[in-house]
């Protein structure tokens, strides 16, 4: 039997099959021939190991969250060694042709290089700017001996990378730029919604009750995600503008949710802001699905600016239209879908949220040029198709199959 076509997948920064986009590359990369083994951490009550959808996935208990520079090299160092020892074992037990590591963390390197001592192919998955992510995150308290260390361990990653797989085409820049990588082993696969997961559902019915424009939005609150930029945003529409015609519901939950709590309390706004939690699939697109407006507060910093937002092509996926900051990677994603805020501009941002409350032709029209753009552009089937091109010439050897 020829081999060739056996990628081992590196995953921390979420289980599997949660993780939506190495789902989605796994479950491509299986039905074009290839046989996918995934190494992730286990959410509770998870097996160690199992296989779905044909991916051979092994878990290793997942490390708890820490916060501080201690904290995270804690929290990396037991991945990584978690990591380092299932690979060897996919290794001697049923081998591989290709490593192909998501980051966060950059690290995954060292793993990689190993094995490219016995001739295994390295591609790596860029889904964060590592060094400019730790900046945004941790701002005047950010260690410059530890973003040097980032610096150093994305420009090992991207010299030794075979293929280098980007997110958008601000990463592919940094690619080639920072990381010196010739474009044509660069490859642009964004993050396109599966239409058949992300879709217009009926719209839960307490929402819609409320009588007033629905806001909506749906992500991690960390801290460098503008949560708060949201939030005082809302507090301008009631206080500057006079509006109290609106209710935002806020999903998923994250490391900076009490201080979050907190500010809406001092801000008047608890009957008018709903932390929603973590919910299933379904009650997520009902969500979604009853919100007039959705919202994407990441404010301008190198970080975001560059990155593209998950939660942006959800929205357009269910048609809705967006408010969101002037951000590079933002626009090139919702182009006319999305209303644009000044800079990080609270106020303005909340002045964008009025002119779309008080114009529903407006957002219809928004609404429709976000799924046309996913129906044509961003889904993931026009994403698989580069994926699979790229493997193509990469392990060339997989059998045919469905691309």
């Amino acid at each position: 039997m020829s081999q060739n076509n056996r990628v081992l997948m590196l995953v921390e920064n979420n289980p599997y099959p949660q993780d939506g986009r190495v789902r989605r590359e796994a479950n491509s990369l299986t039905r074009a021939g290839y046989r996918v083994t995934v190494i992730s951490p286990a959410s509770q009550g998870q097996p160690r190991s199992e296989v779905v959808d044909g991916v051979r996935v092994y878990r290793y208990r997942a490390p708890k969250e820490r916060d501080g520079l201690l904290g995270y090299l804690v929290e990396y160092g037991y991945a990584m060694m978690a990591s380092a020892v299932l690979s060897f074992y996919v290794f001697l037990r049923s081998g591989f042709d290709a490593i192909h590591a998501h980051n966060p963390p950059d690290t995954f390197v060292l793993i990689a290089a190993f094995y490219k001592l016995f001739g295994k192919r390295f591609v790596f998955d860029h889904h964060d700017l590592s060094p400019e992510m730790y900046d945004a995150r941790f701002d005047r308290k950010a260690n410059p001996v530890v973003r040097r260390t980032l610096l150093f361990f994305e420009r090992l990653t991207f010299r030794l990378a075979d293929q280098v797989v980007s997110t958008n085409e601000s990463y592919k820049e940094i690619a080639t730029g920072r990381g010196r990588v010739p474009a044509d082993r660069v490859t642009v696969v964004r993050n396109g919604p599966e239409v058949g997961r992300v879709h217009p559902v009926p719209p839960d019915p307490a929402l819609r009750a409320k009588g007033v424009t629905i806001i909506g939005y749906v992500g991690i609150m960390a801290p460098q995600d503008g949560v708060d930029y949201l939030i005082r945003s809302l507090g301008h529409l009631i206080r500057d503008l006079g509006r109290v015609d609106f209710f935002c519901v806020i999903v998923v939950n994250g490391a900076a949710l009490p201080s979050l709590k907190r500010l809406v309390s001092e801000l008047g706004l608890d009957l008018h802001v709903w932390f929603a939690g973590y919910v299933s699939d379904q009650d997520l697109l009902r969500y979604l699905s009853a919100a007039d407006i959705c919202v994407a507060p990441d404010p301008f910093n190198p970080f975001t600016d560059r990155s593209t937002m998950i939660k942006m092509t959800e929205y357009m996926a269910v048609g809705k239209p967006i408010v969101a900051f002037d951000l590079t990677e933002h626009r090139r994603t919702a182009a006319e879908a999305a209303v644009y805020a000044e800079g990080s501009d609270e106020y303005d941002f909340a002045r964008c949220l009025a002119q779309l409350m008080d114009d529903p032709e407006a957002r219809r029209v928004m609404g429709e040029v976000g799924r046309r753009r996913i129906d044509t552009e961003l889904a993931w089937p026009h994403q698989e198709r580069r994926l699979i091109e790229m493997y193509r010439t990469f392990l060339p050897v997989a059998a045919s199959g469905c691309t």
